[in-house]
């Protein structure tokens, strides 16, 4: 207090540089509480996508399994749909049927047994 005191002079422009500032302490105190909800916002939406990836990783996400299903449901409507109006009579169908199921399976015998096509091969 004594060298408030001794200079008048001093406490005098240290007031009137604390009223000057005043409206701008007010202005940065708002942009930081801005700056503060943006980043709390930003942590909230990483956080999300986080804890997503994290589910889906350990396999609690059933939505995959959903998805995965609706695919299976969707493939097996379009070959009913494609067996009842084909223009081929039904024998042709069955043979052809059978003939793909026959060549998909030796396939994934072979590859089982490493006996397969190699991956250059099927290209």
């Amino acid at each position: 207090m004594r060298g408030r005191d001794k200079n008048p002079l001093l406490s005098l422009l240290l007031g009137t540089g604390l009223y000057l500032l005043d409206p701008v302490r007010e202005c940065l105190a708002d942009q930081i509480d801005s700056l503060s909800d943006r980043a709390k916002d930003v942590y909230g939406t990483a956080s999300g996508r986080i804890r997503k990836a994290s589910r889906a990783v350990t396999g609690e996400d059933r939505r995959g399994l959903g998805s995965t299903a609706a695919l299976l449901l969707g493939v097996g409507v379009g070959a009913a749909l494609g067996i009842l109006f084909t223009p081929a009579s039904g024998e042709q169908v069955r043979r052809s049927i059978a003939k793909s199921f026959q060549e998909f399976g030796g396939r994934v015998r072979g590859e089982s047994h490493g006996t397969g096509p190699t991956p250059a091969e099927r290209l």
